[in-house]
Parts: C-alpha cells; structure tokens; sequence
C-alpha cells in the first residue's frame, strides 16, 4: 500500500499512516543572487574558478593556524617559566619574598604582566580569515548547485547503468584523479533524492551508506538517520515487509524513536487488514496482487517515451548500422566543390552516417582557434536558454543543463543601442503546455553567443563553415558556444521548428533552420557522445573535428529523423559550439524539391 507525501503519524493511534520525514531533512533554501546567477554545477568551466578559490581560502586558514600555534606558543612558554618560578616560591614562601626583587617581581606580575597575558589570549587572530571567507562567499555555489550536483550523478547512474557501490568506489572509465563516496557523501545523495520524492534512487543511495557503516566505516551520520528515510522510502515504494523490518532494526538501535514506534504500528494494522483480506481472495488474485507491489520498485515514470532507447546509445549499445550500409561510408579529401581556398589543401571528410547524412570533418578547427574561442565564451557563460516557439522569448531551459546565449537578445540589444552585446545565459525550452520559454532542466550545460565582428578568428570560422558548406552563413545565428557541467547533457531534441511551431524563428525572419555545424573543442574520457534515437546513431566527440547535418529536406520540410541529444559527460569536461544555418539566402545554393521529402 503506498500514500501520498506528508502524511503524519499520532503515536496513539494505529490507523494513522507513516509519517513522512517531514521534519528531519532539511529543505532547500533560498540561493544568494549572485550565485543563482552562476548555477556553478551546469558549467565544468566555471566550476574550475571555484578550485582556486579554495586554494585561496586553504592558504588563508593556513595563515590563521600559524597565527594561532604562534599565539600558543607565546603562552606555552609564559606558563613553563611560570610553573618553575612558583613552584620554587611555594616550598618556601616567605624565604622567596624575603629577597626584595622577587617581591617586586610578584607584585610586577599580577598586576601588569597577567593582564598583557589576558590580552593575548583574547586577541583574535582569524580577522584575516573570516575576511577572506566575508569576501569569497558571495562566489560560493548555493543549495541548487548541490542539489543539481548530486541529480547529475543519480543521472550518470541511470544513464550509464552503474551501481551504487561503482559510484561510491569511484571506479569510473578514464578518470585522471580517483575519488570516493563517504557514507555521509551517499546519505546525502539519498537525502536529496528523497527532497524529490524520488524515493527508488532514497532507497539505492541509504542503502549504500548502511553498507558502508555496516562495513566499519567512521561517519558522523548515525543508522538511525539512514534507517529512518530508507524504510520510508521502501514503504512509499510498495514493499511494506521490507519497511517493517527496517524499521524493527531502527527500533533495536533507539527503542524510543517516536517516528519508528508510530510507523511500526501503522505498518502491522496494514498487515493485519491486508491477512484480513486475504482471506477472501483466491490464490490468483494474491499473486497478481504481489506481482503489482512489485512493479512498484523502480525509476519513476519517465516524461520522454525515447529515454531507454536514447540512454542505449549513450551506452554505446543499440547502434543500428548494417555491414552493408556501413561499406556505403566512405572518408575522402574535401574542397567544398571547387572553392578556391581548398582546392590546393583540401580537408579531411568522413562520412557518419547515411540516412540522415551525417559527416565529419577532421582537424577543422586548430588548438589555438578553440583556446580562443574558449577564452571570449568563458566569461559570458550563463545557463543555456532556448526560443519560445509560440512567443519567440528565450527562457532557462530546465532540461539542458548546459549554458547558452540567445541570438535574439543580441539582435534587441543591436536594434537599441547600437552596438553588439554577447549574452551567455542558461538553456531554455519551450513549454509543451503554455508554450512559454523556461529554464531548461533537462539541457546541463553553460553557453554563449559570439559574433564574427567582435573577433577576426571567429570571422574565419564562420567563413570556414559557409565555404565547406556551401551555405550563406550572413543569415544563420551567431556561434553558439557550451561547456557542459556535471553529468551535463541535452535531452533528444529537434533543431528546426515543426510545424506546431509556426513563431519558432519569426523574430529572425530568416525562415527555419535549415542545417547545423557542431564543432568538438575537447575530448571527453567518458560519455558526451550526441546521438540520433530516430535512426539509431551514436557520434562520438573528438576534439579539432566538426559534424555537418540538414535538419530540412530540399522542400523545406523538416526531417524528423534528425532528432538528436547531447549524452551526459560521464567523466571529462565537454566544450562545443555550433552554427545555426537559417533557410534565407540558400535558394539558390539549394534549390527546392518537387518531392516532400527529397
């Protein structure tokens, strides 16, 4: 049997239902403005500047424990000349004050050299600390940072099916520098899950922490806590045995629990009804009713019909390439059909997939273009932001956890001022029910507009991409650039507007997406790979290289096989950016078709 959340238990009463543990975690509270601003956990490159700040703070508290031990030191050598004098003076008292100087000495003593000694021990020595602290906190990450942290990596553990004990252990692929999980680190996974109702990953996550203080680890969090949300959780997911026991063994530990004893008893009047029951119900229907209970367990019931399909190709798995499509891919030296800048010095082409054609250009982009190109982004990173399609109002997206900038403000600022203004705000998506533009929660990641006028390397980047493409670039958006965060990644999405979205593009009016140019600027270790669930396509990113795709058929119509996602960044630190290239300008680079959908 489960209840809604909330519920509360009277200790008195047997029919009462659990109580939730409403009052044990803590809610989340309001983030400081600043630090709203950053959303630091969306983005791996501005979470590196908080590395320095705590090298920073480190240093500072070094300095103070200094100050500290050199205080104490000061005192500890005052009390050993002390303890000498006085315990010479106290075998003899009057034989010692019969020397007129230890006399003087005694009344010098208490009356001025106690007092400097007071002094020192009240002054304190951690003004320049706390300072430091004063200063740095307003750049600390705040609750939403943790808790988008710790979501990030209950993602990783669903996407890239890893088990909490792998996670703990921090035996992840391609990792430089190994960590682990402590019991408080896995409690706090688990608190934050269950803050979410998310009560499958409550149970997971308690577990791991009961496993490893069952195992001896030292930890300041008590069984008690982890066996009160973990049978909780259990009960809330059906398996009410399971929570009983839990809550027995919570009992054994703290017999005067009030929260365990009151559940304790609603749980056995539960059973109690439940035997009741059973009692006139055949064999069948005892089984069905155990095998519901246990299609209880599990993740929770998922918004996006594609996610085990889309997760495989993150995995790697379910490619669906045959030997015989794939003898149809070929890789060959390119010179954008006689454009004269490649005819001498082609580049290097291969082919990703057929249908949608998707190719790859190699070494395209150089270090030193992608180092600039990082360089002008990474201060105007902010949480990515996508275009209503009904409004045409660039919002948060909540499902890309990445960061981006919006084309369209840029062209508000330009018609207003004048001059060219470069946002980098966080991903929105529009809403599938008002239509508005929101943060996009399921788009991790940071990013940011550049124009080709603010930078002559980003100039010859966009020239690159309209020679190799043959495509008028002077209508497509500005280069978009995203560094994705923890577990940052970009849930399936199409990149032109459908035809329920007839607004998507209107403030361009530049007409409809008609292709997409993603260059890589990194490698990753691990995961980050963006994938295709219509066509079963999984690319993997490798820095210096660029993908090419139409998102339209020759009619303009817009093809539906080229729905993509961005993979979560298992390990690694994951930069891109990517050319929007708009219809406008390409009617006679690529002429329409009679056929729909040729």
């Amino acid at each position: 049997m489960r209840t809604g959340r909330g519920a509360a238990v009277a200790g008195s009463s047997s029919s009462q239902q659990p109580r939730e543990r409403g009052s044990g975690p803590t809610r989340l509270g309001s983030a400081s403005a600043l630090s709203r601003v950053y959303d630091f956990f969306t983005s791996i490159g501005h979470m590196t500047d908080l590395i320095n700040t705590e090298k920073d703070l480190l240093t500072s508290l070094k300095d103070y424990i200094k100050a500290e031990e050199s205080k104490l030191e000061q005192i500890k050598k005052w009390a050993e000349k002390l303890d000498q004098l006085t315990d010479t003076a106290t075998k003899d008292p009057e034989g010692f004050l019969g020397h007129p100087v230890n006399a003087f000495k005694l009344m010098k003593r208490l009356n001025t050299e106690w007092a400097e000694l007071e002094n020192l021990v009240l002054k304190d020595m951690s003004d320049g600390f706390i300072s430091n602290m004063t200063i740095q906190r307003q750049y600390f990450p705040n609750d939403e940072d943790q808790t988008g942290a710790a979501k990030a990596l209950l993602r990783l553990q669903d996407t890239y099916n890893l088990d909490t004990d792998t996670l703990s252990r921090g035996n992840l692929p391609g990792v430089k520098h190994k960590s682990f999980l402590t019991a408080g680190d896995c409690f706090e996974l688990g608190r934050i899950a269950y803050t979410e109702a998310d009560y499958y990953h409550t149970e997971l996550w308690m577990e791991q922490a009961l496993k490893q203080l069952d195992d001896g680890e030292v930890s300041a969090i008590e069984k008690t806590s982890v066996l009160d949300y973990l049978s909780y959780a259990v009960y809330q997911q059906g398996d009410l045995d399971k929570a009983m026991m839990l809550t027995k063994q919570l009992l054994e530990l703290d017999p005067e629990h009030q929260r365990a004893n009151g559940n304790l008893k609603y749980f056995e009047y539960i059973m109690s009804k439940e035997k009741e029951a059973n009692k006139s119900t055949t064999e069948a229907d005892n089984q069905t009713d155990v095998e519901s209970k246990t299609k209880k367990k599990g993740r929770a019931k998922d918004y996006l019909p594609e996610r085990r399909k889309y997760e495989k190709l993150c995995r790697g798995e379910g490619v669906r390439m045959t030997p015989k499509r794939q003898k149809s891919l070929f890789c060959r030296y390119y010179d954008g059909n006689g454009n004269p800048r490649y005819i001498l010095g082609p580049v290097k082409q291969e082919d990703e997939w057929d249908k949608p054609r998707i190719v790859r250009f190699l070494d395209i982009i150089s270090d030193e273009e992608i180092a600039t190109v990082k360089e002008l982004a990474k201060p105007r990173l902010r949480r990515a932001t996508i275009s209503n399609p009904i409004t045409g109002v660039l919002e948060t997206a909540h499902y890309r956890i990445s960061k981006s900038g919006n084309k369209q403000i840029v062209i508000s600022c330009l018609a207003n001022s004048g001059r060219l203004f470069v946002k980098l705000s966080r991903a929105t998506v529009h809403d599938p029910e008002t239509g508005k533009l929101t943060t996009a929660h399921y788009r991790v990641s940071k990013s940011a507009w550049l124009s080709g006028y603010e930078s002559p390397v980003i100039s010859r980047i966009n020239t690159r991409i309209q020679d190799l493409t043959g495509l008028d670039v002077s209508t497509a958006e500005e280069l978009q650039v995203a560094n994705y965060g923890v577990g940052g990644q970009y849930e399936p999405h199409f990149d032109f507007g459908r035809k329920d979205e007839p607004d998507a593009f209107k403030e361009l009016g530049t007409g409809n997406r008609i292709a997409t140019w993603l260059f890589y600027m990194s490698d990753v270790s691990a995961g980050g790979a963006t994938v295709f669930p219509e066509v079963g396509a999984s690319v993997w990113p490798k820095k210096g290289t660029a993908v090419f795709w139409y998102n339209l058929f020759p009619s303009g119509e817009g093809d539906y096989s080229t729905r993509h996602a961005a993979c979560p960044v298992l390990v690694g630190n994951k930069w891109v950016s990517n050319k929007w290239i708009h219809e406008r300008g390409q009617e006679f680079r690529r002429p329409c078709s009679l056929s729909e959908f040729k």
